[in-house]
């Protein structure tokens, strides 16, 4: 057997880690950089359009304003970790807070002017990354506000802060990311560990077994001790295979028991036809010879029949025809057609019927059929000159029935197995001559299609007591 589960369980682990690793340092880098960005640029906005706001009235007069807060916009400035520009409406830089001689040539001299500023380069967002016309010689994130006044903008509030440090933060949560991946992988790892030894490991046992249990091999037990779904597997694999091996034992048995039951009388047939045909057995003697030819052939019809009924019973399931009928009365009718063996060992059968008519519900062929069987094992297995009792109860809507004997009873080792196909508890197969060892195995059927039940009772050389149920009528209710 090809063993693909394992390969194909450690392949889809690698092809996640890979695949998984791929995808991080593809995307996890560009997602945290533009969410790093416009955080950041929503941060600065923020700030510009507050310093825009307070720069208003310094504005609003006709004259470019001068200022003498370049200590303070270097303070905040170096709090952001960022450069800010002032500049007027006409381009003029007034103030630059990473140079504090822009304000003295603005007072002194003509003002510094960003010559390719126009607003319109930003398009519809208020942040660009570049290096701001070549203002600078790496890439910068650069907001701007403007400083309106009534209504007009008088100025701009730029505030430059280097990519470098923006993205700074953004490869500490890619590396945070990347830590946390690993962990995960680390993880994953222990839990494919796990099920290699809590699952893996025990359905490789699981199909090992079933593997032998398909050639044939019952032996090898599933040691899985687990109280989880795979325990309960291998806990009903072990016992699905016990009762394979005792199954294949009963069936050696049955071929042997049924090969000896058709082999005797068939070797009785076959020797004294021969003989008669030879004239070992004289013309004078042949009724004889015949009847006990016809005392085997009963026999082996009989035994034909009965495991046909047997296997009808199993496979098809048993037809019932329930109805209502007086089960004291068939007691007593089928107790007189043993006569002639009560006359010959000298039995005799006491009744303790309850009332004159008990009526139950059930098929009265079959029932009649199982108490036949039983009666007829207590007169073949009683002792000569012994009673047989027979009684019926009534107790909680059932009706008992009892076959009681006086005979040899029953080994307590052979109890279960009285019910078994051709089981007899006399294993040189000696005294009972006509029995074909199904009585019993059908009586259970029958019973047990009724939904109803069958116990014995026995102690050897004492006796024995078959009892089983049946559902009292509704009109004795």
């Amino acid at each position: 057997m090809k063993h693909a589960l394992y390969p194909k369980l450690l392949g889809s682990y690698l092809l996640f880690a890979v695949l998984s690793l791929f995808l991080l340092s593809t995307f996890t880098q560009s997602i945290a950089e533009n969410y790093i960005e416009k955080n950041e640029a929503k941060k600065l906005y923020r700030e510009s359009t507050i310093m825009a706001s307070g720069l208003r009235e310094d504005f609003s007069g006709s004259q470019s304003p001068l200022f003498d807060m370049q200590e303070e916009y270097e303070i905040i400035a170096g709090y952001l970790g960022a450069e800010i520009w002032i500049i007027d409406s006409q381009k003029n830089q007034l103030i630059d807070s990473s140079d504090s001689l822009v304000l003295d040539m603005a007072v002194l001299h003509e003002p510094k002017r960003i010559e390719d500023f126009n607003v319109a380069d930003f398009g519809s967002t208020y942040y660009q990354v570049g290096t701001f016309y070549g203002l600078f010689e790496n890439d910068t994130l650069t907001v701007y506000a403007p400083i309106t006044v009534d209504y007009k903008v008088r100025g701009y509030v730029l505030i430059h802060k280097p990519m470098s440090s923006v993205l700074a933060s953004a490869d500490s949560i890619v590396n945070i990311v990347f830590a946390s991946a690993s962990v995960i992988f680390f993880c994953s790892l222990i839990v494919l560990l796990a099920f290699t030894v809590f699952v893996y490991r025990p359905i490789r046992k699981i199909t090992h077994a079933a593997d032998n249990y398909a050639k044939g091999d019952f032996k090898e037990k599933i040691n899985i001790q687990s109280n989880d779904e795979i325990g309960y597997i291998a806990k009903t694999m072990d016992y699905m295979a016990t009762e394979l091996d005792t199954l294949e034992d009963e069936q050696k048995k049955f071929i042997s028991n049924i090969s000896h039951d058709f082999r005797s009388p068939l070797t009785s047939i076959k020797g004294y036809v021969e003989a008669m045909m030879d004239g070992t057995i004289p013309v004078e003697m042949q009724e004889k010879y015949l009847n006990i030819i016809l005392f085997e052939t009963e026999r082996l019809n009989k035994l034909t029949q009965s495991i046909l009924d047997l296997n009808h019973f199993r496979g098809q399931g048993m037809l019932l025809d329930i109805s209502e009928f007086d089960i004291n009365s068939m007691i007593r009718t089928t107790t007189q057609t043993f006569e002639g063996t009560c006359s010959k060992k000298e039995l005799s059968f006491d009744l303790m019927l309850t009332a004159e008519q008990l009526f139950v519900k059930g098929d009265m062929g079959k029932i009649q059929q199982v108490l036949y069987n039983l009666i007829d094992n207590a007169t073949k297995f009683s002792h000569n000159n012994s009673v047989i009792t027979i009684d019926t109860t009534v107790k909680n809507g059932k009706v008992l029935i009892s076959v009681k004997d006086t005979g040899i009873g029953i080994p307590s080792g052979s109890i279960k197995k009285i019910w078994e196909r051709f089981y007899k508890t006399d294993q040189s197969r000696g005294k009972d001559k006509k029995g074909t060892g199904l009585g019993l195995a059908i009586v259970k059927e029958i019973i047990q299609a009724h939904n109803e039940n069958i116990n014995v009772i026995s102690t050897e050389g004492v006796g024995t007591e078959f009892i089983f149920t049946l559902p009292l009528s509704e009109k004795e209710l």
